[in-house]
């Protein structure tokens, strides 16, 4: 990466500094700098990639156009809604995690509280966490906390589903993977940590 900035460097400095030289190639210009922004750009599924490959997991990387939800995935790679995990950071006594829930599902916190019996259980902004996650678009993080150091909890309805589906690093990326090898990789705590649908609360009041 170090070489080819250099080399565009160079190019730009031979220009500033005699403005009377034999004019550089255009594309020289471009090839030079469109190979360093690419390789000073993050291989988002890279790094996922070589630790599945290691584990002999297997899997299923699947393209598609840029989609920032879970209803938006679904509907371009028409795989189930509920098949399709999101990650949302939290913070649980000052302590930084991931929480697995259904895409189309909010994170309960007050459960984090009764259930685990922390002080303090908060969301966490993109900007706040952006840092902890180099090789990822921001907020498309794989739900591998065991690669970044964090605890990763799991709501228990992605438990009951044969496979699982997530952002493979970048927001035109989708991993789907059986759970079964998911939860032994991670070794996720499980729990009840979603908000109850309407309907949800009526059958439990009836």
């Amino acid at each position: 990466m170090r070489g080819n900035s250099s080399q565009f460097s160079k190019l730009a400095s031979t220009l500033l500094s005699n403005p009377d030289s034999s004019p550089i190639p255009l594309e020289a210009l471009a090839s030079a700098g469109a190979v360093s922004r690419r390789e000073e750009r993050p291989m988002p599924v890279q790094r996922l990639k070589e630790f599945l490959d290691k584990n002999g997991i297997q899997y299923m990387l699947i393209s598609h156009s840029r989609a920032y939800t879970a209803a938006a995935i679904g509907a371009i790679t028409h795989i189930s809604g509920k098949v399709i995990a999101k990650t949302v950071m939290v913070k649980l006594d000052g302590k930084l995690a991931m929480v697995v829930v259904p895409g189309s599902r909010h994170v309960n916190l007050s459960a984090f509280k009764t259930t685990l019996g922390v002080n303090s259980a908060l969301l966490v902004t993109e900007p706040e966490f952006a840092e902890v996650f180099p090789d990822c678009e921001v907020g498309a993080m794989p739900p591998f906390g065991v690669l970044y150091g964090l605890t990763v909890y799991v709501d228990e309805t992605l438990t009951q589903d044969e496979e699982i589906a997530f952002n493979a690093g970048s927001h035109r990326e989708l991993m789907r993977m059986r759970y079964k090898d998911f939860e032994r990789l991670e070794n996720p705590t499980v729990i009840n940590v979603v908000k109850k649908t309407t309907a949800e609360l009526e059958r439990m009041a009836g």
